[in-house]
């Protein structure tokens, strides 16, 4: 079942084509590679996704249903980068957020160990990690148990022990029930991570499925390469 469905996606800022007809869709339970050079559009995209910005045209089906706000509820999001109180901890946070979302409060205890940052609970954020910010910002967004989370970049910046421990927690949340949708221009974490990509360049979609088939001579970057070019695109 396809529990994000796009279909001929457009987003202007007057002449400027950011999002140009875009076709995807993402699979219940898997995690969905989005990929592309800087400004092909994959922030645009998501943001119009989570219905922050508003298409120019085209459709997006969430769960088998219409585009609309009420299902957002069902969505949760990290974007570019998470906005945390410096002075407050984690738990702090959490509860802010639960109360602001009608979640239990108990439920912070059982995030905090998906994301596992219960050693550092009460330490502030002032004194976080850049990959300890992102995965606080990802608890925040698990909250309300969503069924879908969308990432925008979550391995950007991050050290290579930042990006190990992103990894296994994208991998968790899928095997424990959730679709995950991450964007990256770094197609090494593509390859970790994902099952099935879209490549986006010009604001198209120039390829989507499994990563096998995106690969020239087993080579994901050289296929990479080879569709951005074919687009008349360099990376930016």
């Amino acid at each position: 079942m396809a529990i994000l469905e796009i279909t001929g996606l457009h987003k202007h800022y007057g002449t400027h084509r950011a999002l140009d007809g875009v076709e995807l869709s993402v699979r219940e339970g898997e995690v969905y590679g989005l990929i592309g050079p800087n400004g092909a559009g994959k922030t645009t995209l998501m943001k119009t996704i989570l219905g922050l910005q508003r298409p120019t045209a085209g459709t997006i089906g969430l769960f088998g249903q219409p585009h609309h706000r009420r299902l957002l509820a069902d969505v949760g999001a990290l974007i570019e980068t998470p906005g945390l109180w410096p002075q407050l901890d984690a738990v702090a946070h959490l509860r802010v957020h639960a109360k602001l979302r009608g979640v239990p409060v108990s439920v912070a205890e059982e995030v905090l160990d998906q994301v596992r940052l219960r050693d550092v609970r009460s330490r502030r954020v002032a004194q976080y990690s850049l990959g300890m910010r992102w995965r606080l910002g990802i608890a925040i967004a698990l909250l309300a148990r969503p069924r879908l989370i969308v990432l925008d970049e979550p391995t950007n910046g991050l050290d290579p022990v930042g990006i190990r421990d992103m990894r296994g927690l994208i991998r968790t949340l899928a095997e424990t029930g959730a679709t995950v949708m991450i964007s990256s221009h770094q197609l090494s974490e593509i390859g970790h991570v994902c099952d099935r990509v879209g490549v986006l360049v010009a604001g198209q979609t120039r390829y989507e499925g499994e990563l096998a088939g995106l690969a020239v001579d087993g080579d994901l970057e050289s296929g990479f390469f080879r569709i951005v070019e074919a687009a008349g695109s360099g990376v930016r």
